[in-house]
């Protein structure tokens, strides 16, 4: 195994295994410098050195386990910002997208994750698998049902998109600062001195692109500025990846994970009790359970459908 333990050394994950890892190497060294000095002592420095062997072995195997582990979140970061946005359809539009909001924020409820709004519209959620797991949620989904202020019973169409944003430690995404425009003002809500005199919300607008992020949730605003530019470079990078993915729209893997917010992908047909995912065109039946945030089935079938088509590659 070939170890950078420089680089080690300075990632605190893996600072002491790196030491401990070069503390044997100089020991290894050592004991071959006195067998090179006195012959006699090999049959006792072979003792020692295949001792010092067991030990590099096991320090080896802690260091890759805790590399694999940063690999992986790397690729599906435990935290995620989630958006949902009223799209076609009014009243009843922003109604559906509210409980898009409230059935997700059961939904990591009931896996244990915390969770907590940045907005009406936008969860904060942190968890183990909580990217891995919400990743292909992204895109439009569509409600039919009769609205309640529906007097002759007609069934209405509407949509609201829902957008998972990944928190990476890392990325490629690099922002030059003179196409940031920085606001910043008071954060709302209700009560506190902190919120009514300090102007801790931020708010970044991105020039070259026009997008604009609002961070209120924090109690400060570097916090918060922090916090804005966090979503902002990941709300770029999911543009990055939506061009990338068309380039390869007609693989079916490929649609399946094309992270594009403007992609139908599922409909929730409330006459009929039926939710169909296009994508994978499998359907489930009891909305009301799957609106509480039940929504495992659903999230199961999606990740055995992905790995489905990588095998039949």
């Amino acid at each position: 195994m070939n170890l950078d333990l420089d680089q080690l050394k300075k990632d605190h994950k893996t600072s002491y295994h790196a030491l401990e890892y070069e503390r044997l190497l100089n020991e290894e060294r050592k004991v071959n410098d006195m067998v090179e000095q006195d012959e006699s002592l090999r049959d006792l420095a072979e003792e020692e050195l295949e001792n010092i062997r067991f030990q590099k072995e096991a320090v080896e195997r802690q260091l890759e386990e805790i590399l694999k582990a940063d690999k992986e979140e790397e690729e599906f970061p435990n935290e995620i910002v989630l958006e949902v946005r009223a799209g076609a359809g009014g009243d009843e539009a922003s109604l559906f997208a509210l409980e898009l909001v409230s059935m997700y924020e059961r939904f990591s409820e009931n896996n244990n994750w915390n969770c907590r709004h940045l907005d009406e519209y936008t969860l904060e959620i942190k968890g183990k698998d909580v990217y891995k797991l919400l990743r292909f949620e992204t895109g439009v989904h569509r409600v039919q049902r009769i609205p309640v202020t529906e007097k002759n019973g007609r069934i209405h169409t509407s949509t609201a998109s829902v957008a998972i944003l990944p928190i990476r430690k890392k990325s490629k995404i690099v922002i030059n600062p003179a196409d940031l425009d920085m606001e910043y003002s008071r954060s709302g809500g209700a009560g506190g001195q902190n919120v009514n005199k300090v102007e801790t919300a931020v708010r970044l607008i991105h020039k070259p692109t026009g997008i604009d992020v609002r961070s209120t949730s924090e109690r400060n605003q570097l916090g918060n500025r922090e916090k804005a530019m966090s979503i902002l470079i990941s709300k770029l990078q999911m543009l990055q990846d939506e061009e990338e993915a068309k380039k390869y729209s007609g693989d079916r893997k490929a649609q399946i994970g094309t992270a594009d917010r403007s992609e139908k992908i599922r409909t929730y047909n409330f006459p009929q009790d039926r939710i169909t995912d296009h994508r994978i065109k499998q359907s489930w039946s009891n909305i009301p359970s799957i609106m509480q945030g039940n929504i495992n089935k659903i999230i199961e079938a999606m990740q055995a459908g992905v790995v489905g088509d990588a095998e039949d590659e």
